[in-house]
């Protein structure tokens, strides 16, 4: 008896979470599908998996040793030997390009590992408690994107001192207002809903209402305008490198690459132009793959692609 009634309950439990995740599996096989009849949108996602391979596997993929020096082959052309030809320090631009991915890619997963946590605890405070704590977040948050980006992130860059780690804060500290005003309007979006009140009568605790019910709906979003902002943040990096305010020399970085090459842009043309078309070509993927993701989320647009 005991043991029909355990298989009965089990059989049940299975059912059950068989039809929950179910759907689960269609939205995301329908995702997949919207995203390979997006052929930009596939374009975008191409150049990203070549970064992330080109970052990962640097080592193996390079050719030569990003910083070691060669001065009597300096300002080689690009031939067999170097693809892209070599720079004024007889360096490698495609072991450096290669390795380039690497720095770049790091300052993007930094950069949004503090924003997202930071804008989110933010924003969710914010709209759900309101008050004089929305009050001053949302100023502090004004008073930040009252000022171009790239411009404040030189200003907190010059006062940190230049380096790839400064740079990586002074990017973070100019983003995060963007994510707290997003994840504070989901979250006033959210707290009216019938669901919230119904919790809030259960006696649930408002820690638990952020984390389980609200949390979950505003990640979603965020996650696309993260993706959107990937582009940025590898364009504001680079801007600070050729400016001297972000990686130093040896790194191979493709700002400080082009920067360190502009000199030599009329008679030796790859020094700096390589460089640059890599960071074109990440920003270009990027963007690129935001702008379908962005898509694909829109219900509306997604019924207009079905």
């Amino acid at each position: 008896m005991v043991s029909n009634l355990a298989k009965e309950n089990l059989q049940n439990w299975i059912v059950s979470w068989g039809k929950r995740h179910s759907s689960e599996i269609s939205d995301f096989k329908e995702t997949v599908y919207l995203i390979k009849k997006s052929p930009l949108t596939m374009v975008g996602l191409a150049v990203i998996l070549i970064l992330i391979i080109m970052a990962i596997f640097a080592p193996y993929i390079a050719p030569y040793d990003p910083v070691a020096m060669h001065l009597d082959n300096r300002l080689a052309p690009p031939s067999k030997a170097h693809l892209l030809g070599t720079d004024e320090l007889g360096r490698d631009i495609l072991s450096r390009i290669i390795y380039g991915a690497g720095v770049a890619l790091k300052i993007v997963l930094i950069v949004l590992a503090i924003d997202l946590p930071l804008g989110i605890l933010l924003g969710l405070a914010a709209g759900y408690f309101g008050g004089w704590i929305d009050e001053i977040i949302m100023r502090i948050a004004d008073i930040f994107m009252a000022f171009p980006r790239l411009i404040l992130a030189m200003a907190i860059g010059t006062a940190l001192g230049p380096s790839l780690r400064n740079t990586m804060i002074a990017i973070a500290l100019t983003m995060w207002p963007v994510y707290a005003r997003l994840a504070r309007g989901e979250t006033l979006s959210i707290k009216e809903r019938t669901f919230i009140e119904a919790e809030r009568a259960l006696g649930t605790s408002n820690f638990r209402i952020l984390v389980f019910n609200i949390l979950p709906i505003c990640v979603s979003t965020l996650i696309v305008r993260a993706t959107l902002d990937m582009g940025n943040i590898i364009r504001i990096a680079a801007g600070m490198s050729f400016l001297g305010l972000g990686a130093q020399p040896p790194t191979p970085d493709w700002g400080l690459m082009v920067s360190t090459g502009r000199n030599f842009l009329i008679n030796q043309w790859w020094v700096p132009t390589f460089p640059g078309f890599a960071i074109l070509l990440a920003v270009f993927g990027f963007n690129l793959l935001g702008d379908g993701i962005r898509d694909i989320s829109d219900p509306y647009l997604r019924r207009g692609r079905q």
